[in-house]
């Protein structure tokens, strides 16, 4: 098999396929690479704007029309089929008798080109390490995304200054709209838990926001224009913070400053979560070293990686991969305790070839 051999399928939501492609679809595209040479094949409609995208990527463009779309639907397949008849007359067409696919590949598709005679094989860790490395494109996306994050926090600030009994679906709310207003588009979940709620790393969160207790705020937006996702943590209280909570806010952003300090090409993701269990176990936290699961204290992996999907490798814990230049990563260590709630603290960081760039900047106050 020819390992240059790569076929792409699917629609916008194929990170993969996004990666190559960097316009949104919401109808199937195509993308066959050989030997280095790159084809992009879509239905006659989005052919215009895929030539246009191609003079300056450096693919080509086939439409499906011209690899008999028309003569399959004709036959009486139904789309889905004779969009994948026209998969295998391409690979008939450049002499392609296997290709490497990402883990997501449509098991339809790849069952009819298997029969056809195309040896399809899924390669889900190669097609991570593709994404890994990001384009400007989606570094800018990514930028974007993360500033209408931190406006969402400045919003969410700003509300709680104003009202003494604000709701997190008020706060939501506001939030959600911020980031709209930034040219992204919330997630379905939008972190904001006050309490014993913030102890349950994925709890949204409900209900009036009390005073002098935790409130884990964790906002995570999609940019539209580039579909990359921005992420932010930051931990609040309104009112007199309890000194445990003092405490717990420097400690967790010591951790972080030591793993964020430590990012650079060659490092893996489990030594950077090493270094920032290292440290919360130093102030007598539990951790999860050696792989064991705690619920109170230091319970989850530091961070992950960021880009079309909003977690993706690298993974920062245990077993880890090693970082690479255009790397790009979250640093968000935290702790909970189920009486009392959580704090967690994140920022997203750029891998350069020497080090990295902090992509966040958002004032990490704890007193609102």
């Amino acid at each position: 098999m020819d390992d240059g051999n790569v076929l792409i399928y699917g629609d916008s939501r194929s990170y993969s396929l996004r990666h190559e492609v960097p316009l949104p679809f919401p109808d199937p595209v195509a993308y066959l690479e050989v030997g280095g040479k790159r084809w992009v094949l879509a239905g006659a409609v989005d052919i215009p704007r895929l030539t246009s995208l191609g003079a300056q990527a450096g693919f080509d463009v086939v439409s499906f029309e011209d690899l008999g779309l028309g003569d399959a639907m004709r036959a009486g397949r139904p789309l889905s089929e004779a969009i994948v008849e026209t998969l295998v007359e391409a690979c008939r067409r450049f002499a392609v008798s296997a290709v490497r696919t990402p883990a997501d590949f449509p098991v339809g598709a790849a069952d009819q080109l298997r029969a056809a005679g195309v040896d399809v094989r899924p390669d889900g860790a190669g097609f991570d390490l593709r994404r890994r490395r990001k384009t400007p494109q989606e570094l800018a996306g990514i930028r974007r995304g993360i500033r209408a994050a931190e406006a969402a926090m400045v919003e969410i600030r700003d509300s709680l200054r104003r009202a003494d009994d604000a709701t997190v679906e008020e706060l939501r709310g506001a939030a959600q709209a911020a980031v709209i207003r930034h040219g992204a588009v919330p997630h379905d979940m939008t972190i904001i838990a006050p309490g014993p709620q913030g102890a349950d790393q994925h709890d949204q969160g409900s209900g009036v926001i009390a005073r002098n207790v935790p409130i884990v705020v964790d906002i995570f937006p999609r940019d539209l224009e580039s579909g990359c996702w921005g992420d932010l943590t930051r931990t609040l209280c309104v009112g007199e913070p309890p000194e445990e909570l003092v405490a717990w806010h420097q400690q967790v952003r010591e951790a972080q400053c030591r793993a964020t300090e430590a990012v650079r090409p060659g490092i893996s993701g489990a030594e950077l979560n090493r270094i920032a269990m290292d440290c919360l176990a130093e102030h007598g936290h539990p951790t999860r070293h050696g792989g064991v699961e705690v619920e109170d204290g230091f319970a989850h992996y530091l961070g992950h990686g960021l880009g079309l999907d909003l977690h993706e490798a690298p993974t920062l814990d245990e077993g880890g991969e090693v970082l690479i230049p255009g790397d790009v990563v979250t640093i968000e260590p935290g702790l909970y305790r189920r009486d009392f709630g959580g704090c967690r603290i994140e920022d997203v960081v750029f891998v350069t070839e020497d080090g990295y760039e902090l992509l966040t900047d958002c004032p990490y106050d704890l007193v609102v």
